[in-house]
This record gives C-alpha cells, structure tokens and sequence, in this order.
C-alpha cells in the first residue's frame, strides 16, 4: 500500500523472519562463530538464547541457509511433541525410512551418523523455541548426543530459545543434559545506535530512494518503546509508514510514532528519547490546526523519477544479490579462535 508512496520495492519491516533482511551487530557475529565453531568442531550440544522477538528463528535461518552439501541439518521448530512424533519427524528430516520401532530407528540413526562421519560429513539436529521443550524430549536428546566417537561427537545440537532454557537445564533431573552443554551464546537487544542503523539497513535493502524517512527523534522514540527489540522495531515502523502514508506525511515524525505507539499501546521500554507519546500525539495535533501537513501537491515528489539520495547514515551498505549469497557469504566469513 506505502510502497509505492515512499519508493520502496519491499515492505521493509515484514514480521516474517528473512535472511535477507539480517541485520549483523557484534551479538550476532558472535552467535555466528560459535554456531560454526560447533558444527565445524563437533562440540555436541550448543544453546543459543534471546528475548522474544531479538531475531533468533532469523538467526538459524539464515545459519541453515548458509551451511553446504557436506552438513545434513534437521529443523525442529515446534518442539511440544510425543517421543514416537519426535522420532517420526527427526526420521523425515534426515530422509531416513519409517522404522517399526524406536530400537529400530535408533540403529538405523546410528549407522548414518557413522557413515556420514567416515565421510567428513556433518549432522545437526537444530531445534528451535527449546524452552518448550518437555523433559522426555530433552532426555531423548541428552541420549542421541551418546553418539560419538572417541574423539568428536557424530550429531551435533543446537538448542535456541527463550532465556528460560537456561532455568529449564538448571534442573537437577536435567544436570546431565546441562554437563554436556559445550558452547552458550546470547543475542542482546540493539543499542540505540544500532536501532538507528538497523532501520536504515532494512530500508535500503528494500530499495528506498528516500533512506531518511526516519526523522532522528521518532528513530529515538522507536528505540525508547522498542527496548531495542527487533520484532517490536519492525511493528513500530510498518505502521508508522502506513500511518504516514494515509497522512501524506513525506517523512515519518515524532508525532507519527506517538499515534503509532498510542493505537499499539506500547509502554517505553528505555528512557533514551526527551519525547513521550503524550508529548508526540499533542505535536501532532498542533500541526494540524496549524495546517503544517504537506499537502498532495507537495507529495507528489517523491512518485517523480528523481536521483537517489546521497547515502548519510551510518548503517552498512547491503550486498549485491541479497536473496541467495549474502547469508552463505557472510556465514563463511565469520571465524572463531580458540587458544
């Protein structure tokens, strides 16, 4: 509906978890290289966490995107499932055949694990929102990580979720499963610079000839009731441009955030920004008994084939060919040292 209006080729704040849209902060690069140095390394069981809505159905997404023929993963993203479902979907995932038995499938697993390994070939099990995993299914897992060599494991884990997964193997039941754990990560919420700079990455992906629709002071009021948070982020800006679009704003301002985060009801989650929504809203109201809206003559603009704008942020220039190479380029750059 905007897209048009503001030059956009894309909707640029989709809450649908993209590769092409990831944003690479110094959290993230580090989730990456342990992510690598595990599978690369065979170091068995890795446990990413994150905030709901920080990014990290993206992050495996991308990191599953990025892996080459030699790695065969296994994507688990509804974890809430009986011990024979579990089973069932680990054997369509690894594109094993229906076994009558879990003995059976267990044997089966066994012998692919050895053989790929013969091979130098890497196996994964990734199983997202971990938090909800039920204790049979963590013990199913604790017993699949057995498989190993005298020296590396054959299957490697990865367990992302919520930061309660962290509460989850601290039980006492579960102390073996914990014991196992050999690499933790964390992705941490965007600092303010980087809220600023992950909204102009999103719009320049999405092929904005305008990269400052963003006045400074709603980017600072986005991050004050975001937290910071991604998927909060994205929200907030999707309708703020469609709120803008239907008030023929040509940028999005502070008051335009502060209708956006009064209609959504968000409460600030920082105190970076001197606005509040109170403050937003009578800005707004201000300005239209003040006639200071632009009018559609004013508008009409931004639909004439103009130059692009000089680039003046501080965000990252997106690469070339975003939708197939970019996540496997910058996976296989990322490296982790270890002494």
């Amino acid at each position: 509906m905007y897209q048009e209006y503001y030059g956009l080729r894309d909707i640029p704040f989709s809450m649908a978890p993209d590769p092409k849209y990831l944003f690479r902060t110094e959290s993230l690069l580090e989730v990456f290289a342990n992510l690598q140095y595990g599978i690369e390394n065979g170091k068995g069981l890795v446990v990413v966490t994150g905030e709901v809505g920080n990014g990290k159905t993206t992050i495996l997404r991308s990191m599953l995107q990025s892996l080459d023929r030699s790695v065969l993963a296994a994507y688990i993203f509804n974890p809430i499932l009986s011990t024979g479902e579990f089973f069932d979907l680990l054997a369509g995932e690894f594109k094993l055949r229906p076994q009558q038995s879990k003995a059976a499938m267990l044997r089966m697993l066994g012998y692919i694990l050895m053989s790929r390994h013969a091979q130098g070939l890497r196996t994964v099990l990734v199983v997202d929102e971990a938090h909800l995993l039920p204790f049979h299914l963590l013990e199913e897992i604790r017993l699949l990580s057995n498989f190993e060599t005298n020296r590396e494991k054959l299957l490697q884990v990865i367990l992302c979720g919520q930061p309660e997964l962290h509460e989850v193997l601290a039980q006492p039941e579960l102390r073996q499963l914990k014991q196992r754990v050999s690499l933790k990560c964390s992705i941490r919420k965007l600092a303010a610079r980087e809220t600023s700079e992950y909204i102009l990455w999103r719009l320049r992906v999405a092929g904005a000839r305008d990269e400052n629709l963003f006045e400074p002071e709603a980017i600072q009021m986005i991050h004050q009731f975001s937290g910071g948070i991604p998927r909060i982020i994205n929200n907030i800006c999707d309708n703020a441009l469609l709120t803008g679009f239907g008030d023929a704003s040509p940028r999005i301002t502070p008051s335009i955030i502060g209708e956006v985060v009064d209609t959504l009801d968000l409460a600030p989650m920082t105190t970076v920004s001197p606005h509040s929504v109170e403050q937003a809203l009578a800005d707004r109201d201000r300005n239209d008994s003040l006639g200071a809206r632009q009018n559609t003559e004013n508008v009409h603009y931004l639909h004439s084939s103009q130059p692009s704008q000089s680039r003046t942020g501080n965000a990252p220039e997106p690469e070339a060919n975003l939708d197939s190479d970019a996540p496997s380029e910058f996976f296989s750059r990322v490296r982790v040292v270890r002494s």
